[in-house]
């Protein structure tokens, strides 16, 4: 399953990427106003792109959602460190060598 999502979640993002390339930029306003037209001209393949970018975007976050949801399920309780530390303790000690000390004089 998390397979399925890695794969839909790169594909999302490829595509969402490109939408984004296609955008005409229109010099601010982020698109607020303007005339309105129908879908053979300049603005409204534009509109198409936005709608487009929106869903991608859309389906993006909920995808990340998921795969993240899933990465916390499989984790389970105990973290990395503590894992390491049952594990020196199941082979007996850790395989590091001893840190040599300066003996004191007196």
């Amino acid at each position: 399953m998390e397979t399925v999502l890695l794969s839909i979640h790169l594909i999302v993002a490829i595509a969402m990427v490109v939408a984004i390339l296609l955008q005409r930029s229109e010099g601010g306003a982020l698109g607020i106003g303007g005339s309105q037209g129908g879908m053979m001209t300049a603005r409204g393949a534009g509109d198409l792109l936005t709608k487009t970018t929106k869903w991608l975007a859309i389906v993006f976050l909920a995808n990340s959602l998921l795969l993240g949801w899933f990465a916390a399920q499989q984790r389970g309780d105990d973290s990395i460190v503590q894992e390491v530390i049952q594990q020196e303790q199941e082979d007996g000690g850790s395989q590091l060598p001893e840190i040599p000390t300066v003996p004191e004089d007196g």
